[in-house]
Protein backbone atom coordinates (compact mmCIF):
# COMPACT_ATOMS: atom_id res chain seq x y z
CA UNK A 1 0.00 0.00 0.00
CA UNK A 2 2.77 2.44 0.90
CA UNK A 3 4.55 1.68 -2.38
CA UNK A 4 1.36 2.51 -4.27
CA UNK A 5 1.06 5.86 -2.47
CA UNK A 6 4.72 6.51 -3.24
CA UNK A 7 4.07 5.88 -6.93
CA UNK A 8 1.18 8.39 -6.90
CA UNK A 9 3.45 10.98 -5.29
CA UNK A 10 6.11 10.30 -7.92
CA UNK A 11 3.59 10.79 -10.74
CA UNK A 12 2.42 14.11 -9.29
CA UNK A 13 5.97 15.39 -8.74
CA UNK A 14 7.05 14.25 -12.19
CA UNK A 15 4.06 15.98 -13.77
CA UNK A 16 4.85 19.23 -11.91
CA UNK A 17 8.47 19.13 -13.06
CA UNK A 18 7.34 18.42 -16.63
CA UNK A 19 5.01 21.45 -16.61
CA UNK A 20 7.75 23.65 -15.15
CA UNK A 21 10.20 22.46 -17.81
CA UNK A 22 7.74 23.23 -20.60
CA UNK A 23 7.02 26.68 -19.15
CA UNK A 24 10.74 27.45 -18.85
CA UNK A 25 11.32 26.28 -22.42
CA UNK A 26 8.49 28.47 -23.72
CA UNK A 27 9.88 31.46 -21.87
CA UNK A 28 13.39 30.91 -23.26
CA UNK A 29 12.24 30.34 -26.84
CA UNK A 30 10.06 33.46 -26.66
CA UNK A 31 13.08 35.49 -25.53
CA UNK A 32 15.11 34.05 -28.41
CA UNK A 33 12.43 34.83 -30.99
CA UNK A 34 12.12 38.45 -29.80
CA UNK A 35 15.78 38.98 -30.66
CA UNK A 36 15.47 37.38 -34.13
CA UNK A 37 11.98 38.30 -35.31
CA UNK A 38 12.77 38.66 -39.03
CA UNK A 39 14.48 35.25 -39.44
CA UNK A 40 11.63 33.71 -37.44
CA UNK A 41 9.04 35.27 -39.76
CA UNK A 42 10.83 33.91 -42.83
CA UNK A 43 11.12 30.48 -41.22
CA UNK A 44 7.41 30.37 -40.36
CA UNK A 45 6.40 31.40 -43.89
CA UNK A 46 8.53 28.70 -45.46
CA UNK A 47 7.28 26.18 -42.92
CA UNK A 48 3.64 26.96 -43.75
CA UNK A 49 4.30 26.61 -47.50
CA UNK A 50 6.20 23.36 -46.94
CA UNK A 51 3.47 21.79 -44.79
CA UNK A 52 0.79 22.83 -47.30
CA UNK A 53 2.81 21.04 -49.98
CA UNK A 54 3.12 17.95 -47.77
CA UNK A 55 -0.67 17.85 -47.44
CA UNK A 56 -0.97 17.81 -51.23
CA UNK A 57 1.52 14.93 -51.43
CA UNK A 58 -0.39 12.99 -48.78
CA UNK A 59 -3.58 13.45 -50.78
CA UNK A 60 -1.92 12.34 -54.02
CA UNK A 61 0.13 9.37 -52.80
CA UNK A 62 -1.46 8.26 -49.53
CA UNK A 63 -5.09 8.80 -50.50
CA UNK A 64 -5.85 11.26 -47.72
CA UNK A 65 -9.41 12.64 -47.92
CA UNK A 66 -9.66 15.63 -50.23
CA UNK A 67 -12.06 17.67 -48.08
CA UNK A 68 -9.95 17.32 -44.95
CA UNK A 69 -6.80 18.11 -46.90
CA UNK A 70 -8.37 21.23 -48.43
CA UNK A 71 -9.62 22.30 -44.99
CA UNK A 72 -6.12 21.98 -43.50
CA UNK A 73 -4.54 23.93 -46.36
CA UNK A 74 -7.15 26.66 -45.86
CA UNK A 75 -6.28 26.67 -42.15
CA UNK A 76 -2.63 27.25 -42.98
CA UNK A 77 -3.61 30.10 -45.27
CA UNK A 78 -5.36 31.69 -42.29
CA UNK A 79 -2.32 31.02 -40.08
CA UNK A 80 -0.23 32.83 -42.68
CA UNK A 81 -2.31 36.00 -42.25
CA UNK A 82 -1.04 36.28 -38.67
CA UNK A 83 2.40 37.06 -40.12
CA UNK A 84 1.25 40.28 -41.82
CA UNK A 85 2.07 42.31 -38.70
CA UNK A 86 4.48 39.80 -37.19
CA UNK A 87 5.48 39.64 -34.39
CA UNK A 88 2.61 41.86 -33.17
CA UNK A 89 -0.82 40.38 -32.55
CA UNK A 90 -4.15 41.71 -31.38
CA UNK A 91 -5.69 38.98 -29.24
CA UNK A 92 -9.20 40.08 -30.22
CA UNK A 93 -8.59 40.32 -33.98
CA UNK A 94 -10.79 38.09 -36.19
CA UNK A 95 -7.77 36.42 -37.82
CA UNK A 96 -6.28 35.39 -34.48
CA UNK A 97 -9.61 34.14 -33.13
CA UNK A 98 -10.38 32.21 -36.33
CA UNK A 99 -6.90 30.68 -36.17
CA UNK A 100 -7.59 29.42 -32.65
CA UNK A 101 -10.86 27.84 -33.79
CA UNK A 102 -9.17 26.24 -36.81
CA UNK A 103 -6.47 24.68 -34.62
CA UNK A 104 -9.11 22.92 -32.54
CA UNK A 105 -11.17 21.96 -35.61
CA UNK A 106 -8.11 20.52 -37.38
CA UNK A 107 -7.25 18.42 -34.36
CA UNK A 108 -10.81 17.13 -33.98
CA UNK A 109 -11.35 16.30 -37.68
CA UNK A 110 -8.03 14.50 -38.13
CA UNK A 111 -8.41 12.66 -34.84
CA UNK A 112 -11.83 11.47 -35.96
CA UNK A 113 -10.35 10.47 -39.34
CA UNK A 114 -7.68 8.25 -37.79
CA UNK A 115 -9.88 6.97 -34.97
CA UNK A 116 -12.79 6.01 -37.26
CA UNK A 117 -11.28 4.95 -40.60
CA UNK A 118 -13.60 4.50 -43.55
CA UNK A 119 -14.63 0.86 -44.10
CA UNK A 120 -15.97 0.06 -47.59
CA UNK A 121 -19.19 -1.92 -47.99
CA UNK A 122 -19.02 -5.71 -47.83
CA UNK A 123 -19.52 -6.21 -51.58
CA UNK A 124 -16.53 -3.97 -52.26
CA UNK A 125 -14.35 -5.85 -49.78
CA UNK A 126 -15.33 -9.18 -51.34
CA UNK A 127 -14.16 -8.03 -54.75
CA UNK A 128 -11.01 -9.86 -55.98
CA UNK A 129 -9.42 -6.51 -56.91
CA UNK A 130 -10.06 -4.98 -53.52
CA UNK A 131 -7.00 -3.59 -51.76
CA UNK A 132 -7.51 -2.94 -48.03
CA UNK A 133 -6.44 0.54 -46.93
CA UNK A 134 -3.22 0.78 -45.02
CA UNK A 135 -3.75 1.55 -41.33
CA UNK A 136 -1.20 4.10 -40.06
CA UNK A 137 0.91 3.08 -37.10
CA UNK A 138 0.85 4.90 -33.78
CA UNK A 139 4.21 6.55 -34.54
CA UNK A 140 2.96 7.76 -37.94
CA UNK A 141 -0.18 9.26 -36.42
CA UNK A 142 1.82 10.99 -33.66
CA UNK A 143 4.27 12.36 -36.24
CA UNK A 144 1.40 13.61 -38.39
CA UNK A 145 -0.23 15.46 -35.50
CA UNK A 146 3.05 16.79 -34.14
CA UNK A 147 4.42 18.10 -37.45
CA UNK A 148 1.35 18.91 -39.54
CA UNK A 149 -1.35 19.83 -37.02
CA UNK A 150 0.30 21.27 -33.90
CA UNK A 151 3.78 22.48 -34.86
CA UNK A 152 2.89 25.68 -36.74
CA UNK A 153 0.19 26.86 -34.26
CA UNK A 154 2.61 26.16 -31.41
CA UNK A 155 5.41 28.07 -33.19
CA UNK A 156 3.05 30.99 -33.84
CA UNK A 157 1.95 31.02 -30.21
CA UNK A 158 5.56 31.21 -29.04
CA UNK A 159 6.62 33.74 -31.70
CA UNK A 160 3.78 36.27 -31.63
CA UNK A 161 4.10 39.24 -29.30
CA UNK A 162 1.54 41.36 -27.52
CA UNK A 163 1.91 44.89 -26.09
CA UNK A 164 0.45 45.81 -22.76
CA UNK A 165 -2.90 47.52 -23.42
CA UNK A 166 -2.35 47.14 -27.17
CA UNK A 167 -5.05 48.61 -29.42
CA UNK A 168 -5.19 48.04 -33.19
CA UNK A 169 -4.65 51.72 -34.08
CA UNK A 170 -1.62 51.89 -31.79
CA UNK A 171 0.38 49.20 -33.54
CA UNK A 172 2.22 51.43 -36.00
CA UNK A 173 2.93 54.18 -33.49
CA UNK A 174 4.31 51.66 -31.02
CA UNK A 175 6.55 50.19 -33.72
CA UNK A 176 7.87 53.61 -34.68
CA UNK A 177 8.42 54.87 -31.15
CA UNK A 178 9.70 51.55 -29.82
CA UNK A 179 9.46 52.88 -26.28
CA UNK A 180 7.98 49.76 -24.81
CA UNK A 181 9.52 46.35 -24.73
CA UNK A 182 7.34 43.82 -26.54
CA UNK A 183 6.24 40.82 -24.55
CA UNK A 184 6.04 37.46 -26.24
CA UNK A 185 2.60 35.89 -26.12
CA UNK A 186 4.02 32.78 -24.47
CA UNK A 187 5.86 34.95 -21.94
CA UNK A 188 2.64 36.79 -21.09
CA UNK A 189 0.79 33.51 -20.50
CA UNK A 190 3.61 31.99 -18.46
CA UNK A 191 4.04 35.19 -16.42
CA UNK A 192 0.31 35.41 -15.68
CA UNK A 193 0.18 31.77 -14.57
CA UNK A 194 3.26 32.32 -12.41
CA UNK A 195 1.71 35.35 -10.72
CA UNK A 196 -1.51 33.39 -10.18
CA UNK A 197 0.45 30.59 -8.48
CA UNK A 198 2.33 33.15 -6.35
CA UNK A 199 -0.98 34.69 -5.25
CA UNK A 200 -2.44 31.32 -4.26
CA UNK A 201 0.61 30.22 -2.29
CA UNK A 202 0.79 33.66 -0.66
CA UNK A 203 -2.75 33.21 0.65
CA UNK A 204 -1.73 29.83 2.05
CA UNK A 205 1.09 31.45 3.99
CA UNK A 206 3.97 30.58 1.65
CA UNK A 207 6.00 33.06 -0.38
CA UNK A 208 7.54 31.63 -3.56
CA UNK A 209 8.36 34.94 -5.26
CA UNK A 210 11.99 35.82 -4.44
CA UNK A 211 11.43 39.43 -5.54
CA UNK A 212 8.24 40.04 -3.53
CA UNK A 213 8.49 43.22 -1.48
CA UNK A 214 11.70 44.39 -3.14
CA UNK A 215 12.00 47.56 -5.21
CA UNK A 216 13.43 47.00 -8.67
Amino acid sequence: MFLQLLSYAGIVIGFVFLVLSIASGLYYISELVEEHSEPTKRFLKRLIYTISGIFVLLWLFDRFPFKLTAFSIFSYYVYLQNLNKFPYVNLTSPIFLISCVLVLANHFFWFNHFHNPYIPPLEVRLSPNYEPPRIPTFVEVCSFFGLLVWFVPFALFVSLSAHDNLLPHHVQSEIDKDKKKNNGLAKVVVANIREYVYAITRRCGYELDPHHGTII
